[in-house]
């Protein structure tokens, strides 16, 4: 399964990162580093990790914020994107090849773990925020933005909202930059990972708690803070969440 999935995101590398280039250039960039300064609050000197980096974006701003980053991927094609992208935007970042769910990592070592789109990949969710936990120092954080994306497949009345909402940009001649294969794809990926059949973040926070976070921070939808008018329309059917967890 492994093997199927770093195949599947070293073939989405070059497209993906033409979309966080334009990220890069668009208010995005600063609405991110917003929300991920919120999280963090006023702590100074902070050593970040950003989970499933795929082209940098997070791992970038971050870098533009002061924070010393170090960034995963467990696709080599995300992370020679990445590196690209950081050259292009003069930042210093410390990039590695590995596997998300085992990380070879120092204990306590970070003051902030970040990661967009990447915990519903995940294979052993418990145990992965287990062992995140343990990279995260005392009074540190954990921030997931994600969303339930293809809870549509096991939930009849999701998946017909999306269908509506795929008529509707195709009316709107909106053209995605995921091939009709690559979807496919990425739905078969999905129906064999366990968060897929989860209601989250609700999951997410039970969970959280039960690996000695001390408290865990929701907003279930913050679509109108990132996405463009079009991509509020594209994924009203399933916002984005930040999950803001404290050690």
């Amino acid at each position: 399964m492994e093997k199927i999935i770093k195949k599947y995101w070293d073939n989405r590398a070059n497209t993906y990162s033409e979309s966080i280039r334009d990220e890069l250039c668009s208010f995005k960039k600063e609405a991110w580093k917003e929300l991920i300064k919120k999280g963090v609050g006023e702590k100074k000197n902070i050593e970040a990790l950003d989970l499933g980096t795929g082209p940098g974006f997070f791992a970038i701003i971050m870098s533009e914020l002061g924070y010393n980053v170090t960034a995963v991927d467990c696709s080599h094609e995300m992370i020679q994107e990445a590196k690209e992208n950081a050259k292009i935007s003069d930042v210093n970042i410390n990039f590695i090849e590995g596997d998300i769910e085992n990380l070879d990592l120092p204990r306590e070592k970070f003051d902030l773990i970040v990661c967009r789109n990447l915990t519903w990949t995940l294979k052993n969710p418990e145990s992965t925020y287990e062992k995140w936990n343990s990279l995260i120092k005392k009074e540190g954080r954990l921030l997931i933005f994600d969303a339930n994306w293809y809870l549509r497949l096991s939930n009849p009345t999701i998946q017909e909202e999306y269908d509506k909402t795929q008529r509707l940009l195709e009316d709107m001649g909106y053209k995605p930059k995921v091939k009709k294969e690559q979807k496919k794809e990425c739905e078969n990926i999905a129906r064999k990972l366990p968060l897929t059949y989860e209601i989250r973040p609700i999951w997410d926070k039970k969970v959280l708690l039960n690996c000695g976070f001390k408290k865990v921070e929701i907003d279930t939808d913050i679509n109108n803070k990132i996405y463009t008018e079009k991509e509020k329309i594209a994924y009203k059917y399933s916002p984005m969440f930040c999950i803001g967890a404290f050690k």
